[in-house]
């Protein structure tokens, strides 16, 4: 754990108290902190409590002794109304921060050049996350991984120097870091998402932007309107700079020509590496993913070799496009991580020949706008309350049954799949759905694949089911 002492001996207020609020009380009560800490749920209050967390509504503590509200990143900052807590807070002037912040802070104050990396975007950083914690740590690199992808930065190892760092930073992480200041700060896109938390895109993209405009390098993608826009104000503002592009040549950074990472500077251009046999980053979405991979490990010292082993050893992230067995010449990939049709669209470009599982609690505006992808369809096997409204979508164009559970789904497509010709056709879960019909989370939904391929007959298993 992080002791957080740069509060020691102050007055802190806390509210929010599930799972990265718990490690951030903590933090600060083992930092000196004197800490009061609330939830609007009396259950997690109870919890906070039970485990020696000073617990008071904040609505009756004095505002004006606190030095600092630090703030769940689930809870309203400002749209689409400030949270009361919030309110109460600003009413006194008080600093309102989150636990990435906290983090930052203490870094400054043990090792403020312990190398930091930094990742948002609206997608795709979770796999980019993962994958430079995993080329690092196959490169021998004392690596800590945490932050929105799932474990409470608050909670990792204290730094130190030569301990590097790799850090998920969500939109609502990075407005509540004021002072983030990562040694390479990546952006790899933005699109519209969470505004109702941001009100309009405009204030989104400014979000995303303070990221990299605090870092020692600035790795920004430049495919979409809102970075390029991003990256030529970091440029006028001289800071420093690398472009990353899944589809056009640059004159400097790193892009994708078909499967290959290219480096352009002013001296030269080359070949980094071909992800062509890399099962585990097929796509454009992933090229750009490596890409950013690349000019983040390089910028902390890594070697091109040691990059590269790194890029072929990576088994992937859980439940995003992850190859989890064969059966004769049938890939299964699980994807449950996507939940809506845009995070459902890199899976159907990657694969040429899909036997599709999809449905689940269905999201606004379903699949419509996935239509171009579906030549790369041979079937459709649909599950959950989205069926009859996906069987309507596809219509005639693509074949499809209602399969109505995963189990018959996974039965009824790896069979169909097992009598195609085709080189190496795919059985995909990518739902395109959420899975609160059927499934707690898309982790449970996505682990249920992976438990019932692993039951068909001659399956030869890439990952551990148990540890899956």
């Amino acid at each position: 754990m992080i002791a957080a002492t740069a509060f020691a001996g102050k007055k802190v207020a806390l509210f929010g108290l599930g799972g990265s609020g718990i490690a951030t009380a903590h933090s600060l009560l083992a930092g000196g902190a004197e800490l009061v800490a609330w939830d609007d749920n009396p259950d997690r209050v109870a919890e906070a409590g039970s485990c020696g967390i000073p617990v008071a509504d904040l609505r009756g503590i004095d505002w004006t002794l606190q030095a600092a509200l630090v703030l769940a990143p689930g809870v309203p900052l400002t749209h689409p109304k400030a949270h009361w807590s919030v309110d109460l807070a600003r009413t006194c002037d008080v600093e309102i921060i989150g636990d990435i912040e906290l983090f930052v802070r203490q870094r400054h104050l043990l090792a403020p050049d312990c190398p930091f990396i930094a990742i948002t975007g609206t997608n795709g950083k979770s796999t980019t996350t993962a994958l430079i914690a995993h080329v690092l740590q196959e490169a021998g690199r004392d690596t800590q991984l945490g932050g929105n992808i799932g474990t409470a930065i608050l909670t990792l190892e204290p730094p130190v120097n030569n301990r590097f760092y790799v850090v998920e930073c969500s939109s609502y992480q990075i407005d509540l870091s004021p002072s983030i200041n990562p040694s390479a700060g990546i952006l790899l896109n933005v699109s519209p998402d969470h505004l109702e938390r941001h009100g309009t895109m405009q204030h989104y993209a400014e979000v995303k932007e303070r990221l990299v405009a605090g870092s020692d390098l600035a790795i920004v993608g430049v495919d979409d309107p809102w970075c390029l826009a991003i990256a030529d104000r970091l440029e006028s503002a001289a800071t420093p700079l690398t472009r990353i592009s899944k589809h056009d040549v640059l004159a400097q950074g790193f892009y994708a020509v078909g499967t290959q990472i290219m480096h352009a500077d002013d001296d030269a251009t080359q070949m980094v590496v071909d992800l062509a046999d890399i099962s585990t980053l097929r796509g454009a979405h992933n090229a750009q993913n490596a890409a950013a991979a690349i000019a983040a490990c390089t910028a902390v010292g890594l070697s091109t070799d040691e990059i590269i082993s790194g890029l072929q050893s990576f088994a992937g992230l859980q439940h995003r496009m992850q190859p989890i067995a064969r059966r004769g010449h049938v890939l299964f990939v699980n994807d449950s991580k996507a939940t809506n049709a845009d995070a459902a669209a890199p899976a159907l470009s990657s694969f040429p020949r899909i036997y599709w599982i999809a449905g689940g609690l269905p999201k606004q505006g379903g699949i419509a706008s996935l239509s171009n992808l579906f030549p790369h369809v041979a079937k459709a096997y649909l599950i959950g309350e989205a069926a009859p409204a996906f069987a309507a979508v596809l219509g005639e164009t693509v074949p499809y049954e209602i399969a109505e559970t995963l189990d018959r789904a996974v039965s009824h497509a790896a069979e169909d799949a097992l009598l195609d010709p085709d080189d190496e056709p795919v059985v995909l879960l990518s739902p395109a759905c959420a899975s609160f019909d059927q499934y707690k989370n898309f982790e449970v939904r996505g682990d249920a694949f992976v438990q019932q391929v692993g039951a068909l007959p001659n399956v030869t298993m890439l990952v551990d089911p148990k540890e899956n």
